[in-house]
């Protein structure tokens, strides 16, 4: 970049005899590179070399080195005499003025002839026109020297100083306008601001076009305009009662009192509540009304016919949907498989017992399976933790899904007996959190070895019997309660152990319906005896919504059902409720359990003195503690896990 060195002065430009120049020229000559001879080359412009710097102390004056312009505007100022006030040459501001400004600078000097008085003049010297003539009236004094000329105006704005040249009439230093950071807000604006513009433009487009007709209802004022952006914002949650079918829904695990429960998650669907599988209807269109002859008078009036399908939509059985998410088809799976597993073990025995081929084979297993003793001894040497842990029960566990609560932490240094109510049909909650560590036992009572007990008839049948020893399960005869509480442990004695009874038995599940709760408990006291003669400390367990999964024949529309019920159950040890809930393809008829939630809360444990021979008095103490802390449980819980409950819990026979 080359300088130029020739003066800006007009005064002192006449007297050299070069040509009018401008002070705008001259700074535009120095942000364009031009050189002083007029022929208009442009050089490349070092923009860092031009900047205000401090004077450099080596510099040598006579050296064809090009020097900043703000040094020379310092040399310029030093030179100044004492007695003359201060002239500064730089720009107040720092920067450049804009090219409006610039351009209305391009008259105020005159290279001949003065200009008048109270006038304004452009380059050649001719005057424009006067001062009070001009558009916007009075304008800014400017000030050249000791002399004081008429205020001028500039357009629509009325800047409070020249940014066009410098107090002393001198051009001042080309500064680059610094970058001002902008935020994309202020760019951009706020969604309500952009919301705002939106509504503004189309109430003009409106206004315009009034025979289009935008209606005085459709107008709003810019608040509401304003606003309805913000509100559309909110997260609205939805309720429980009105969530659609599949939709999850997050528990609350606290109590009255503050208290929270310790639960374990094996999955991600398991921290939140699932709504049962109820498709919505279809909502046909016949509510409609039909237009009548002289509504329409352009077009002529059609008659339709029947609606096609009509009756396929109303149909009381709803099927699934086909684009169910595989890990739920999964889940379904491995309810049905458990649900069926008596009925399919036996089967498949039948079916190989048809290959003679087998039969060397198959004999010798049922002698075995007969005279077995491996779900009596309590030595629990075919249980597997390894099949406890499979990945396959934790999808059993979230089809409904299912949860385990802890109360309080259980010592592993004792044993204890689990009342497990209630029975329901099938007690899915029972092998779900003790059968099997979907819902993470181990975990919420590390050291305790939990066996489920189940009649001593299903460790009779063959391929079955197997799976459940694998699975921990144990018979629930009193020989086999003693020998799991009484051996094994870290000293040999049952320390550690604990068995999970369920202690409504066959007789609650006929008991058994939707969002009710009636426990068969007043007359049960075996399990308090083993208890008092073992020396294990008695833990109720409450399963909220055990009794929700399926639907029962009523006892009282069908008394003589009900009776011939009690009487397989007394001669046969169990019974066949009738029931009924959703199919595989279906909602409304099958074995499969609904999709309800299961929530299995472990109590405080009852300490026991142990006595070989329990006291009646005793008995009843530890019994009427035992059936206070399952009330309590119900209490604190029941508005959490139990919110459509028909009724209150009771204990009955």
């Amino acid at each position: 970049m080359s300088l130029n060195f020739e003066p800006a002065d007009p005064s002192e430009r006449s007297e050299n005899g070069l040509p009018a120049k401008s002070y705008a020229d001259a700074a535009e000559e120095a942000l364009t590179g031009r050189n002083g001879n007029g022929n208009g080359t442009v050089s490349q412009i070092d923009e860092d070399s031009i900047k205000e710097s401090p004077p450099r102390p080596n510099h040598q004056r006579n050296t064809s080195e090009p020097r900043p312009l703000g040094e020379m505007m310092d040399e310029e100022e030093a030179r100044s005499s004492p007695g003359s006030p201060s002239l500064s040459l730089r720009h107040p501001r720092g920067r450049l003025e804009n090219k409006a400004s610039r351009e209305s600078y391009l008259g105020v000097v005159t290279d001949h002839e003065p200009a008048a008085e109270n006038s304004v003049v452009n380059g050649t010297g001719v005057p424009l026109m006067p001062l009070d003539m001009m558009p916007n009236g009075g304008g800014v004094k400017h000030t050249n020297g000791d002399k004081t000329k008429g205020d001028r105006t500039n357009g629509d704005r009325t800047p409070e100083t020249l940014e066009g040249r410098g107090e002393d009439e001198s051009p001042r230093s080309p500064i680059r306008k610094a970058h001002k950071r902008v935020s994309s807000r202020s760019l951009n604006g706020t969604a309500t601001k952009q919301a705002y513009a939106q509504a503004q433009a189309q109430q003009q487009e409106q206004e315009q076009r009034p025979e289009q007709g935008a209606s005085p209802k459709q107008e709003s004022s810019p608040k509401q305009q304003e606003q309805a952006p913000v509100d559309e914002q909110v997260d609205r949650s939805t309720d429980e009662r009105n969530a659609k079918p599949g939709q999850l829904v997050y528990e609350n695990l606290r109590n009255k009192s503050g208290e929270n429960l310790a639960s374990i998650k094996p999955l991600q669907d398991l921290t939140m509540q699932q709504r049962e599988d109820i498709p919505q209807q279809d909502t046909s269109s016949s509510d409609e009304k039909p237009r009548s002859r002289d509504d329409s008078s352009n077009n002529s009036a059609l008659v339709s016919g029947r609606h096609a399908g009509a009756g396929w939509s109303q149909s009381a059985i709803h099927w699934a949907p086909l684009n169910i998410p595989l890990q739920r088809r999964l889940q379904t799976v491995m309810v049905l498989l458990h649900t069926l597993s008596i009925v399919g073990s036996l089967a498949l025995f039948f079916l190989l017992c048809t290959i003679p081929l087998l039969w060397p084979l198959l004999l010798p297993y049922l002698l075995y399976v007969l005279l077995s003793r491996a779900h009596v001894d309590g030595s629990l040497a075919h249980r597997s933790e390894w099949a406890r842990r499979l990945k396959i029960w934790s999808l059993f566990a979230s089809y409904f899904p299912a949860r385990l609560h802890r109360s309080e932490v259980l010592e592993p240094t004792r044993k204890y007996v689990f009342g497990y109510h209630p029975h329901g049909i099938i007690s899915h909650g029972a092998f779900a959190a003790f059968g099997t560590e979907a819902l993470g036992f181990s975990q919420l009572f590390p050291g305790i070895t939990n066996t489920l007990l189940t009649l001593e008839s299903n460790f009779r049948i063959p391929l079955y019997r197997d799976h459940a020893l694998r699975m921990g399960l144990a018979s629930v005869s009193r020989e086999s309660c003693e020998n799991i509480l009484s051996r094994g442990g870290p000293n040999g004695e049952g320390m550690g152990r604990a068995i999970t009874i369920v202690v409504g038995g066959a007789r609650e599940s006929l008991d058994a319906k939707p969002y009710t709760l009636r426990l068969v408990l007043k007359r049960r006291k075996g399990f308090v005896k083993l208890a008092i003669r073992t020396g294990a400390d008695l833990v109720p367990v409450l399963a909220f919504g055990e009794n929700d999964l399926y639907d029962q024949v009523d006892a009282s529309a069908h008394p003589y059902v009900h009776q011939a019920q009690l009487l397989v159950k007394k001669f046969m040890g169990f019974t066949v409720p009738l029931f009924h809930a959703r199919g595989v393809f279906n909602y409304d008829v099958g074995m499969m359990p609904y999709r309800r939630p299961i929530n299995i809360v472990v109590g405080k444990p009852i300490m026991i003195q142990q006595a070989k021979q329990p006291d009646p008095a005793y008995v009843d103490e530890i019994h009427e503690r035992y059936v206070r802390e399952l009330v309590r449980i119900w209490d604190e819980w029941k508005d959490t896990f139990a919110r459509h409950r028909q009724g209150e819990l009771e204990i009955v026979e």
